[in-house]
């Protein structure tokens, strides 16, 4: 259950609002945290379908680290509907250097534990997770 490296276990309810997420489309977004005296990612924050992507950077916190999964809905440039899953890793300068250690070193095997993920951000600014970014990396 646990990762040797990070010795961080990842909560069931995280991989099961996930696949809410994926398969079922029950939430646009979902806020992962590090419980650090557990040792366990839990689910901290989930955005309902109608929730927009400022509702979703808006309940990530500005000074500590988290994950999050965006499922953001586009148009192609031939007019096809799609959405992709975003995985984000949100580390921002502000916050602690054990807390940025600790996501870091635990993000590879967490991520793992998400299957269907398609695209990848790390950020340490807002900008860097502007919604421009999130649409560039869609198409």
């Amino acid at each position: 259950m646990a990762n040797s490296s990070s010795g961080m276990a990842v909560h069931d309810e995280c991989k099961l609002k996930f696949l809410d997420l994926k398969a079922k489309r029950k939430y646009r977004f979902i806020v992962f945290k590090i419980e650090e005296k557990i040792q366990q990612v839990t689910v901290e924050k989930v955005g309902g379908p109608d929730e927009t992507y400022e509702d979703f950077t808006a309940s990530i916190p500005a000074n500590e680290c988290r994950y999050a999964v965006y499922d953001f809905d586009f148009t192609t440039d031939e007019n096809c509907q799609k959405s992709k899953i975003y995985f984000i890793a949100w580390s921002p300068d502000s916050s602690r250097i054990r807390s940025k250690m600790l996501y870091a070193s635990s993000k590879d095997r967490f991520k793992r534990e998400l299957d269907g993920i398609q695209v990848e951000l790390q950020a340490t600014d807002p900008s860097e997770m502007s919604f421009d970014i999130i649409k560039a990396r869609a198409l």
